[in-house]
């Protein structure tokens, strides 16, 4: 059998936290006891937040955390073209539609009905108005240079892909463990690309695990109901279906979420700080 596959994927839009160090410090763990191999990739598709200097931070602190990849590093921006196969793909199967409403006009919408249902993560659903437009309607937008987001039709989607599960090795929000259904449906049609970017994080991540190879997926538990979207792109692209284990999540003093603004849950700060390796180990709870 082939050795197990493990990525830690960083965006370079700001410095790592501890956050960040426990996830990759999770990854090269479970690499090394299991003889597998850890795979680096930067996703740096979102050209206006992410910079060379805090992709240069990303390889100096996992270096100083003792962690060790492969090369070369995937680097998302150079691989635009396979993305683009993908989207075409999904097309052709008459799965993608131009949506030329902006976020606020989507808040609009989603207000004027009665119920419009938000998506895990919070966000109103999109209500499929652009759906309904004409193919000589939607060619005149884009010949007119409006902006668009490309949407997977998710209700004809999921009828190509019934039945949807995924195996959890870790746990899930609930405590959900083994065999999880997946319910892509719950995140509405979701953006696939922009008009300025060919890809979003949901085709990109499936498509560069599939490439990569990556056979274990081990991140954080904020990704996990997006994993029901992962399977259905998954299944539709004819990519393998990897194991997922999603661990807890290192949070502030008040319960939220660590965010790259938080400076004092910073690698850099820490390190500057004095604190080990060793030391970080322990705040995360691996020591």
């Amino acid at each position: 059998m082939a050795p197990p596959v493990f990525r830690f994927a960083p965006s370079p839009n700001g410095f790592l936290h501890l956050g960040h160090a426990y996830s990759a410090l999770l990854n090269f763990d479970r690499a090394r006891e299991t003889g597998g191999r850890l795979l680096l990739r930067i996703e740096d598709i979102d050209a206006t937040r992410c910079r060379p200097e805090f992709e240069a931070a990303i390889y100096e602190d996992l270096a100083w955390l003792g962690i060790a990849w492969e090369t070369p590093v995937r680097r998302q921006s150079e691989h635009l073209a396979d993305y683009r196969a993908a989207l075409d793909k999904l097309s052709a199967l008459g799965l993608v539609y131009p949506a030329f409403e902006s976020r606020a006009e989507i808040a609009r919408l989603v207000a004027a009905r009665e119920a419009g249902g938000r998506d895990p993560d919070g966000a109103p659903l999109y209500p499929g108005e652009a759906k309904s437009l004409s193919v000589d309607a939607r060619a005149q937008l884009i010949a007119s240079g409006a902006p668009y987001a490309l949407r997977l039709d998710m209700a004809a989607a999921c009828r190509r892909a019934a039945g949807l599960s995924w195996n959890e090795l870790g746990e899930g929000p609930d405590g959900e463990r083994g065999i999880v259904p997946a319910r892509p449906e719950a995140w509405g049609d979701v953006i696939l690309a922009r008009k300025e970017t060919p890809t979003s994080y949901h085709l990109s991540v499936v498509v560069d695990d599939a490439l990569q190879g990556a056979s274990e997926i081990v991140r954080g538990q904020d990704l996990f109901y997006a994993t029901a979207v992962h399977r259905l792109l998954q299944v539709l692209l004819g990519l393998p279906e990897p194991a997922y284990r999603h661990h807890r999540l290192i949070r502030d003093e008040a319960g939220r979420k660590l965010s790259k603004s938080a400076r004092s849950t910073g690698l850099r700060e820490l390190r500057a700080a004095g604190l080990t390796p060793a030391a970080i180990r322990r705040l995360v709870g691996l020591g």
